[in-house]
């Protein structure tokens, strides 16, 4: 793989590009270096005043780590932007109207979607995600006259998208974050750190992805009706309906990743894994029966640990499937 292109995929955190298309959904972005750099600057992390709400402007294309108010004010025509926000691991984000100056009537649009989409994938995948896809687009211009003023996240991560056609258009936007008690679909700010997913006897899939090079460990994994050694992936880890998969590749669909491994017996210790993959994704599948765990760590690859992988043809593997 080209280290251009493999760049742009090892940052795909973001990799966030200006959306193509007049369509009222996204479906593809692209991004150059140049524009990845340019929205990884200070404003995205600046400290918030205890006592003063954060304020700044919007770009055409944005990213959001932080509570605030954020204006934008079009100079000109825009007709493809994008907000990505993302909060802590274990919060979820609430996007509120302020005020909006748009002419819903002249196409112009803005739409928050639960989740991110990326060069025409979606995170939190349709199979993981609690809503079906078309009640995670709220359109503006759909609700205008409408009580609901605010929209709420599902998971740690989601977006705005708009689209102007006159200079001068405007609107302001309070974003917040709130505790979530069981965050279950995860893109992780870090290329280290340290995780637990908990399931609490309930029907569904959660996933942490890790959109880096990684070495993981697992070092905890309970279904609740096992308590033996961990095996690897079998067909009957996927009939017992609750199990752990490692996936990787390069997407951010956790649906269109390879599986690299299923574990579907409890244990303790710890499991050791090198993944040479742009993202790295631990999946919990629950049949809402047991209260299923799974501790682990991680922290990214070196340069010679990568090497070593594509020698031994791990590269084939994450890219070429």
């Amino acid at each position: 793989m080209e280290r251009t292109f493999r760049e742009q995929l090892f940052f795909l955190l973001l990799c966030l590009s200006v959306l193509k298309g007049d369509c009222r959904y996204i479906e593809n972005n692209d991004i150059s270096k140049d524009e990845l750099h340019s929205l990884f600057t200070s404003d995205l992390r600046r400290e918030i005043p205890d006592l003063l709400m954060y304020r700044r402007p919007l770009r055409c294309l944005d990213m959001v780590a932080m509570e605030g108010q954020f204006t934008f004010t079009a100079e000109t025509p825009q007709l493809s932007c994008a907000v990505f926000f993302m909060a802590e691991p274990n919060e979820v984000i609430s996007v509120e109207y302020d005020s909006v100056d748009i002419d819903c009537s002249g196409g112009d649009i803005i739409t928050v979607f639960d989740g991110w989409v990326m060069k025409g994938e979606k995170f939190p995948s349709s199979q993981d995600h609690p809503l079906p896809l078309y009640e995670r687009y709220v359109d503006y211009c759909d609700s205008v006259g409408s009580v609901r003023k605010s929209v709420h996240s599902s998971q740690n991560v989601a977006m705005v998208f708009f689209r102007v056609h006159s200079a001068g258009s405007s609107f302001t936007l309070t974003v917040r974050k709130h505790v979530n008690p069981f965050p279950c679909n995860v893109i992780s700010q870090s290329p280290e750190g340290s995780y637990t997913i908990v399931i609490p006897q309930q029907h569904r899939n959660c996933s942490f992805s890790i959109i880096y090079p990684v070495a993981i460990d697992i070092s905890e994994f309970s279904l609740g009706h096992h308590n033996n050694f961990p095996k690897r992936s079998l067909p009957g880890c996927a009939e017992s309906g609750d199990y752990v998969q490692l996936l990787g590749g390069s997407g951010i669909d956790t649906s269109k990743l390879l599986p690299i491994t299923d574990l579907c017996i409890s244990f303790t210790g710890p499991t050791h894994m090198k993944i040479g993959c742009d993202n790295t994704v631990v999946r919990m599948v629950s049949s809402g029966r047991f209260v299923s765990r799974v501790s682990f760590s991680y922290r990214l690859l070196d340069s010679q640990e990568l090497q070593t992988i594509k020698l031994n043809n791990v590269e084939d593997f994450c890219f070429n499937n």
